[in-house]
């Protein structure tokens, strides 16, 4: 028995799934203008291709999967374009962190929250866009990869023209700057605020 092909909806793309697929840009971009670039790029690639639209998943489904590549695309571009300088930060470095014995200087502050309830609270993602913000474009572009896209070491390298070594440097400044910016603004403002 065939399967029946789901119909296409161009004409209300942007209504049905336009605020959807901006916010998804939006994390990983950090940036409006480029977000809405994608996004409109998604939907022209969308209407270019609608013949190759299967009906196997939904058609958001579909369009988010355009958007991926769209998202491949633009990081490819940025990372051909972006200057030497970013990167290297000299903002911070691992002196800054770690004794001559690799221990904190200060060490980090009990999060204490579960990771679980912190995931789903709207203000911790809050906090946490505004300390993505705050990364230099190329390491936060790294840390979308890797995190919220899920692409492996390799395909990372390839697609932003990296060492492993420079890859896993990146990837670790990622970390410790996030980690820093959430131990500040998330973890000791909860400490601060009154129990309920």
């Amino acid at each position: 028995m065939k399967e029946e092909r789901q119909d296409l909806h161009p004409d209300i793309w942007v209504q049905d799934h336009g605020d959807v697929l901006f916010r998804y840009a939006l994390v990983r971009l950090r940036d409006r203008a480029a977000a809405e670039e994608v996004v409109q790029e998604t939907f022209l690639a969308a209407l270019k291709g609608r013949e190759q639209f299967k009906g196997r998943a939904s058609e958001r489904t579909w369009l988010v999967g355009i958007l991926k590549h769209k998202l491949m695309d633009h990081f490819r571009k940025s990372s051909r374009e972006s200057p030497v300088t970013d990167l290297i930060s000299s903002e911070e470095s691992p002196e800054d962190f770690f004794d001559r014995n690799g221990k904190w200087k200060v060490e980090p502050g009990a999060w204490g929250d579960d990771p679980g309830d912190v995931l789903e609270k709207k203000e911790f993602w809050k906090t946490f866009k505004e300390c993505m913000v705050g990364l230099p474009q190329r390491l936060a572009d790294v840390f979308s990869l890797r995190e919220f896209e899920g692409l492996e070491t390799e395909e990372i390298r390839n697609l932003m023209g990296l060492s492993t070594t420079n890859l896993n440097v990146q990837m670790y400044r990622a970390r410790l700057r996030l980690a820093r910016c959430l131990d500040t603004n998330w973890f000791e403002r909860k400490e601060k605020e009154p129990q309920k």
